[in-house]
């Protein structure tokens, strides 16, 4: 069996779980959107134990990738993928009983490959869905103050709304009044390799 990999994936994932271990309340259920490949899923389930990581996506192409990921990796603490699509209401994870409960949703560079209601979904869901002191935490490339904060990031999002004119890098001042708006208050942002960051909300 030959792997889907995605370089970005590999590259990040161990500064992403560095983060996580620190943000992420202490147990509970982590319900990643847009898991993709399933890599940072394979890597990040054992390292983050006791919590459980439910990864999703809106592609069934994906969750087969997920899959091929989950039975060359396997973890314990690892659930099988949900087709998981943020625009359509309620999600699945809604309509059934999660055990653990949820208690954080981890995006991993979905919003700016996205149209930006596709942001907005993720943050009304995480409204509905996470408890007092749930945690959402995104990672990806971001404007602050309108600006692109490197040459390369500018480059990448010409790009991006080449392909779609939908996407693109989204502002983070944006992206903090829209979740603000959804009760998701922005406790902190740091800085990543390759001019990323996390952004990391938690619902009052």
């Amino acid at each position: 069996m030959t792997l889907e990999t995605s370089p970005a994936a590999e590259r990040n994932r161990q500064f992403i779980v560095d983060v996580l271990e620190r943000t992420l309340p202490n147990a509970g259920m982590v319900l990643e959107i847009a898991s993709g490949t399933g890599q940072h899923a394979v890597y990040a389930a054992p390292k983050l134990s006791p919590r459980v990581w439910q990864p999703s996506d809106c592609y069934r192409d994906s969750l087969n990738m997920i899959n091929d990921w989950s039975s060359a990796e396997p973890s314990t603490n690892l659930r099988a993928p949900l087709l998981l699509d943020v625009l359509e209401q309620p999600w699945p994870v809604e309509t059934q009983t999660m055990t653990p409960a949820i208690s954080a949703i981890v995006a991993i560079n979905m919003i700016h490959i996205a149209p930006w209601r596709c942001c907005e979904a993720l943050l009304d869901g995480a409204q509905r869905i996470l408890p007092p002191f749930g945690v959402l935490y995104l990672y990806g490339p971001f404007k602050q103050q309108g600006e692109h904060t490197s040459p390369s990031n500018a480059a990448f999002d010409h790009s991006l709304k080449q392909r779609n004119h939908e996407w693109g890098i989204r502002d983070l001042e944006k992206v903090t009044l829209t979740a603000a708006a959804r009760q998701l208050e922005l406790i902190e942002v740091t800085p990543m390799p390759a001019n990323n960051l996390s952004v990391i909300f938690k619902h009052h």
